[in-house]
């Protein structure tokens, strides 16, 4: 079992991101979530988390897959991904500095955009995962904090979660 939980709130063509205030990616905008709690399902963390960050009561949210990294060799881990699309009224008036950090609606043109250096590597996956129907396992491998190599798997229908 992983980790970790990351969710990306679509509002029309933005997304609801979170400029962290501490390690790990600290400085970048990244996704809300967080750690599993003991006997916590990944859908059950990331609707806390969600909550906890923002203040969003959700119920509906998509399992896009995962996001899993190797680190120098040697450590591995990951994250489960999930996407909520709010509707295009829904007021929620950035930006808001919480204990985890600053939270803003940021325009996905603005996301994607190739010489976007603050985002983490959103890039590689956010794209296909906010519009894409299939569910992956994205992999990362990192060596002296960069990435050396990435990979897309699909995941079989069977390895979605609760």
């Amino acid at each position: 079992m992983l980790t970790y939980t990351i969710a990306f709130i679509l509002r029309r063509n933005e997304i609801l991101l979170l400029n962290r205030e501490s390690p790990s990616w600290m400085g970048s905008w990244n996704g809300v979530g967080g750690k599993l709690e003991y006997d916590e399902s990944p859908r059950d963390c990331i609707i806390r988390e969600i909550r906890e960050e923002t203040g969003i009561q959700l119920q509906n949210i998509a399992y896009k897959g995962t996001v899993t990294w190797n680190v120098d060799g040697h450590y591995y881990n990951g994250m489960y991904a999930f996407v909520a699309e709010i509707p295009g009224y829904f007021d929620y008036n950035t930006p808001i500095k919480t204990d985890e950090g600053i939270l803003d609606w940021k325009k996905v043109d603005w996301i994607l955009h190739p010489e976007n250096t603050g985002v983490a590597n959103l890039q590689y996956f956010l794209k296909e995962m906010i519009q894409g129907d299939q569910i992956y396992d994205y992999h990362f491998v990192y060596k002296d904090k960069q990435v050396e190599h990435f990979e897309r798997k699909e995941l079989n229908a069977l390895d979605e979660i609760k």
